[in-house]
């Protein structure tokens, strides 16, 4: 097809990047170890870690791995939230020829089972304070070697001591666990000292990361993200990003608010800010927006990735106002919908406009991306990134005419090369000629623009997380008070969508409060239903399917009649 969108493109933009420079995502981040060494590379509670240091923890980690006896290719998951100890963790399960398990430490016993089973993880490096909901289902997983790490470790002296002591004693933040085996991820990195890290052999097809999504349905499924799709995507928004960030004769500092463990900031802040020899400020809990402000006022800062909410939670912060804005170049908006009025109000008060650009983790995961040296507000997602294309399809799988609505197609080398043992449904979403299909529906304008216009599946998008509405109702209905159950997104201010369940209540005493605490134990804290509404019968088509279109359509026109 013609790629209209390139005349769109910026003055000295490459249409392709060359990933071929790279044999693995492991001699990427070596060079930058090397090359960066005196640099600080991350930030955290006012403790910094150099890129010489990086190196050397993941060296002794990765050996410490490597004497566990997996093979290559085996399964790590890392529960973490943003602490020092993640980038050494990734460094560490690259090098040593591993694959990384990125796993949310929310999640509740049940979805924590099943992203361990599912990806057969043989080993996990687990934050103290979520040790518990490991305990509660390592005997039914594959995972046999068990790293515990804690707040302060890392912090090193008194200020470490202190920060446990607060954490474990004054804030009981750590519930009792017992894991008989684990080591503590200081020890592991003490133990590494006398051990040698085995070079591997590890080519670009590989698999670097699964990262676990629901894709197109409920059931969530590992996307299987190669060496070379990060290289490509870490080229490829290197690039996309240069007519922002210009020739900064001063080290770019990244702040590092959105979860390492969401593949938005695996990319744009561990990954391209190792390529660049960035310095990332971990915030290990953004909702604290008042610690989160105090944290940047010590820093001026180049890049602030995050979601729309995030940038309206520190909008709506009194002190906020009052950072210096100087140095920032660049504010990448994703995960969700980028509002018209968040944008505005963060182009008056940091004299940035917000970038919004358009992946999933399925496209490791940026697929599309407004220009960076925009000023205006589009209300789109942007252009193809170089290397990448995409199509409009119908539901034939056939191009729609330019400006016709249809399903956002995506073909390049960040695409993932499947699902993690489910070749049925990687089979659902893959064309044959490469294109992944995403399940938006989405338009594109003759100068190559692409907006969305809806979604084709019932996906909730809350806080830029996928909330899958097959799921919930799977773990709702199985209430012994629930006859059957619905779930559908409706509009929030703060988290962009929130999730309403519909109930048919089996026991007529069953109320709103038990309901929600049954949510509260089974679901992680974004796909509790917001809203709870009881009904005598839901919606169904002729052959008892659930309407859910019905259900939103019904919520939408109570809203205008409130009006």
């Amino acid at each position: 097809m013609e790629k209209i969108w390139l005349k769109s493109y910026p003055p000295g933009m490459p249409t392709e990047v060359d990933t071929s420079q790279y044999r693995s995502l492991v001699q990427m981040l070596e060079e930058s170890f090397h090359k960066f060494a005196d640099r600080n590379a991350y930030v955290c509670m006012d403790k910094f870690l150099t890129y010489a240091e990086l190196d050397a923890y993941s060296k002794r980690l990765g050996a410490w791995l490597q004497s566990r006896a997996m093979k290559q290719g085996a399964r790590v998951g890392i529960m973490l939230p943003n602490v020092l100890q993640y980038p050494i963790a990734i460094a560490a399960i690259l090098r040593a020829g591993y694959t990384v398990v990125n796993i949310n430490p929310l999640y509740t016993p049940r979805e924590l089972e099943h992203q361990l089973t599912d990806s057969g993880c043989e080993a996990i490096i687990v934050l103290e304070n979520f040790g518990a909901t490991l305990e509660q289902v390592l005997g039914r997983t594959q995972v046999r070697h068990i790293l515990v790490a804690s707040i302060g470790e890392m912090l090193g002296g008194p200020k470490g001591m202190l920060v446990n002591f607060v954490v474990r004693n004054v804030k009981r933040m750590v519930p009792p666990f017992s894991l008989p085996n684990a080591v503590r991820f200081k020890d592991a990195l003490s133990h590494g000292i006398g051990m040698k890290l085995t070079p591997v052999e590890v080519n670009q097809d590989d698999p670097a990361f699964l990262q676990y999504t629901g894709g197109t349905t409920g059931v969530a499924k590992g996307a299987v993200l190669t060496h070379k799709n990060l290289i490509a995507n870490v080229l490829q928004t290197e690039a996309w990003g240069k007519p922002a960030m210009g020739a900064l004769d001063e080290q770019i500092v990244i702040v590092a608010a959105l979860p390492l463990y969401h593949v938005f900031a695996l990319k744009a802040c561990a990954m391209w800010g190792a390529r660049v020899g960035a310095l990332n400020i971990l915030i290990t809990n953004p909702r604290d927006i008042g610690g989160f402000v105090k944290e940047l006022a010590k820093y001026r800062f180049h890049m602030l990735p995050a979601v729309n909410t995030l940038y309206n939670a520190l909008l709506n912060h009194p002190d906020f106002v009052h950072l210096d804005f100087s140095a920032l170049k660049m504010c990448n908006g994703g995960g969700m919908a980028v509002q018209q009025s968040v944008n505005d109000r963060w182009r008056k008060v940091t004299g940035v406009a917000i970038i919004e650009g358009y992946g999933l983790s399925e496209t490791s995961p940026v697929a599309t991306c407004n220009r960076t040296d925009n000023t205006e507000f589009t209300g789109t997602i942007g252009l193809p990134l170089p290397s990448t294309e995409i199509a409009i399809l119908d539901d034939d799988g056939n191009p729609v005419p330019l400006g016709q609505p249809g399903e956002i197609a995506i073909r390049g080398p960040q695409v993932m090369a499947g699902y993690w043992n489910r070749p049925d449904e990687t089979a659902k979403v893959m064309t044959a000629d490469g294109y992944f299909k995403s399940g938006d529906v989405g338009v594109m304008d003759d100068n190559g623009y692409v907006k969305i216009v809806d979604r084709k599946k019932d996906m909730i998008l809350v806080s830029g997380f996928n909330v899958y509405p097959n799921e919930l109702e799977g773990v709702i209905s199985a209430h012994p008070g629930v006859l059957e159950c619905a779930c559908i997104g409706v509009p929030d201010e703060h988290s962009g969508e929130a999730v309403k369940l519909f109930v048919v209540r089996k026991d007529p005493g069953l109320t709103a409060e038990q309901l929600m605490a049954y949510c509260k134990e089974q679901l992680t804290g974004y796909k509790k239903p917001k809203y709870i509404e009881f009904r005598e019968e839901l919606p169904k088509t002729n052959v008892g399917k659930i309407l859910r279109r019905v259900l939103r359509d019904e919520h939408t026109n109570e809203k205008k009649k409130a009006a």
